[in-house]
């Protein structure tokens, strides 16, 4: 009867038990949803503090449609692990939206509703294979109003902007209205009327372009002050502006507002005076400046001084039937002059500047700047006035003399600010800064102009730009990325998922020096024989027998078991490089295979003994 009560009532007991952990697993799944614990190295799948605090803003709900086709990508491994990432990024930001966002996952099949749904959205049907399938990997977005946005593919290149992307289209969808982008220019960037040609003039490509995408609101160079409903100002070639000009400007930068300036020591856009014959014209100074706004922001900026690079010179043509020649002063950057890291200039190709000046930093600045677009480490200066005097290219080369320093031609300034009119006593007046300011410098106006990245020709009345370098795609991406929030501009980029394996790849390095080691010997000692054999051949006397002399014969067959020997030592260097790779792919099997059991073993054990002392030491 003892013994049925125990089975009885150990029985009762494990129930319970089972019972308390499920009441445990639902209370914990109510209580902590939505927890999570990151312990990835970059911290992947935690979200900026700007994404949050976009999701939290949002004052309506945004749809989020993510098209994935997963058949199509079966045998795309790397390709389905950015998938998971983008999907695992996504019910983050569903998840943290407090249900503001919504969002549908979708696989869609060849010729169903939901593949054209797919193209209707605007996303990119890539084909894969011979088998005729189409993968979509994109995202759509729609808003309570009925405007749309669209990813139109996730390319894995672009995994460190993965973050900034996503957040971008939801702060889009977040917006009823077109942001507004405030133009002063005193160069003549829009459409106007040319007297001497009796015609209207068509305006540059990128004054268009900023039309279509943007509400762009021209302002005069004599404004007293800049609206509050302005977004982001863009400021090209700022010339003789007056003090309450430029005090608008300083005020709305502290206010907040987003800035982007082209400033150049020698802008070869600006016309010339309606009196000034052809000499006047090269002595007419065509500098931009703003000197008190760089004096209070720390920036170091000489508005006499232009970048020469004998790396980065293009070569031009300075007359009709003359052959090209590479002048100096006029550059073609490349991505490796560009900031992989910022997304401004991330993803571009070659961005042409012209008689480009330079930025730099005051010991005393309290801002950071970062650059965006540099020279490269073969550049100079020089007084711009010389470049206006010299007609032939080739005299820029007689005293060029690269310093080894990139000079940073564009450059983003962010941190506090403090008024450059202390003095002011203006009604709402502010002496600095409410948030950190971000502000895009650039030292050249004619990185702007046709000439340097874009051709326009007539097809059927219709103006069509074809560009030939990714001018363009700076601007756009620089007005694009001003116009968002602080929220947004602070996601930036991030750290890939992908985790090289450093430690083999050091191994691999470094057992491949030995081995270019060991083979430069072997091609030395291969000289050095074929030197000698060819030294003992012409010792010979003329007429002799082609045969080998005994000492030919014996420096052959030493050089033939010196090559076998070397080829050994070679061999063994790839067979040791092996040999650590698999020791290293070893270690790690026995830390994940056993360590982790063996540890959880140790654990319970030590529990056990430490639960028998104490039942022993009770009386």
């Amino acid at each position: 009867m003892n013994l049925l009560q125990r089975r009885l009532s150990t029985g009762v007991a494990l129930l319970a038990l089972a019972l308390l952990f499920i009441a445990l697993l639902v209370l914990s799944g109510a209580l902590f949803r939505g927890a999570r614990l990151d312990l990835t190295e970059n911290r992947l799948y935690t979200l900026t503090d700007g994404t949050r605090a976009i999701l939290a803003k949002l004052d309506e709900p945004v749809s989020l449609t993510f098209y994935y086709s997963d058949h199509a990508a079966r045998d795309l491994a790397p390709l389905r692990t950015y998938a998971e990432r983008v999907r695992e990024l996504l019910e983050e930001m569903a998840a943290r939206s407090s249900g503001k966002l919504r969002l549908t996952v979708i696989d869609p099949q060849a010729f169903s509703e939901d593949e054209d749904r797919a193209t209707a959205a605007g996303l990119t049907a890539v084909p894969v294979g011979n088998s005729g399938d189409k993968l979509f990997f994109g995202l759509s977005g729609s808003n309570a109003v009925g405007q749309d946005a669209a990813i139109p593919f996730f390319q894995p290149d672009k995994e460190a902007f993965l973050e900034y992307d996503v957040a971008k289209l939801i702060s889009s969808l977040d917006e009823t209205a077109r942001p507004v982008v405030a133009l002063m220019s005193t160069l003549p960037m829009g459409q106007g009327f040319d007297p001497a040609a009796g015609r209207p003039t068509q305006g540059w490509v990128i004054d268009s372009e900023m039309r279509n995408l943007f509400d762009v609101r021209t302002l005069q160079t004599d404004v007293k002050t800049i609206e509050p409903d302005v977004k982001a100002l863009v400021l090209v070639h700022p010339r003789h502006l007056s003090a309450d000009t430029t005090y608008a400007i300083d005020q709305f930068v502290l206010r907040g507002g987003h800035l982007l300036v082209f400033v150049d020591p020698n802008a070869e856009a600006q016309a010339p005076g309606t009196s000034a014959d052809a000499m006047q014209a090269a002595m007419e100074d065509k500098a931009s400046d703003l000197p008190e706004l760089f004096k209070a922001w720390g920036v170091s900026y000489d508005p006499k001084r232009v970048v020469l690079d004998g790396q980065r010179a293009l070569e031009i043509q300075t007359q009709q039937g003359a052959a090209p020649v590479r002048h100096l002063a006029v550059l073609g950057l490349t991505q490796a002059d560009a900031n992989a890291k910022d997304v401004v200039t991330a993803q571009l190709g070659t961005i042409n500047v012209s008689s480009a000046g330079s930025f730099g930093l005051a010991d005393t600045a309290s801002v950071h700047l970062e650059p965006l677009l540099q020279s490269s480490a073969n550049a100079a200066t020089v007084e711009a006035e010389t470049l206006r005097f010299t007609q032939d290219p080739n005299q820029l080369y007689a005293n060029f003399s690269p310093t080894g320093e990139r000079y940073a031609i564009a450059v983003r300034l962010t941190g506090p600010l403090k008024t450059a009119f202390p003095d002011r006593k203006d009604e709402g007046h502010l002496a600095e800064s409410k948030e950190p300011a971000n502000i895009v410098l650039v030292a050249d106006t004619d990185v702007l102009t046709d000439r340097l990245w874009a051709q326009v020709q007539k097809f059927f009345g219709q103006k069509v730009v074809n560009a030939f370098a990714s001018n363009g795609d700076f601007v756009i991406n620089a007005v694009d990325n001003l116009i968002g929030s602080a929220d947004l501009i602070g996601v930036r980029t991030r750290a890939g998922s992908t985790r090289p394996f450093t430690t083999v790849q050091t191994l691999r390095t470094e057992a491949d020096a030995r081995y270019r080691a060991k083979e430069r010997d072997l091609q030395a000692q291969l000289e050095q024989t074929e030197a000698k054999l060819s030294e003992l051949q012409k010792s010979q006397p003329q007429g002799g027998a082609l045969a080998l002399s005994h000492e030919q014969q014996e420096e052959l067959l030493r050089f033939q078991g010196e090559k076998l020997r070397v080829r050994k030592e070679l061999r063994q260097v790839r067979r040791e490089l092996d040999q650590d790779i698999q020791a290293l792919g070893s270690k790690l099997k026995l830390l994940n295979i056993a360590a982790v059991p063996i540890l959880l073993t140790l654990l319970v054990l030590g529990v056990a003994v430490w639960r028998t002392r104490r039942r022993r030491s009770k009386p």
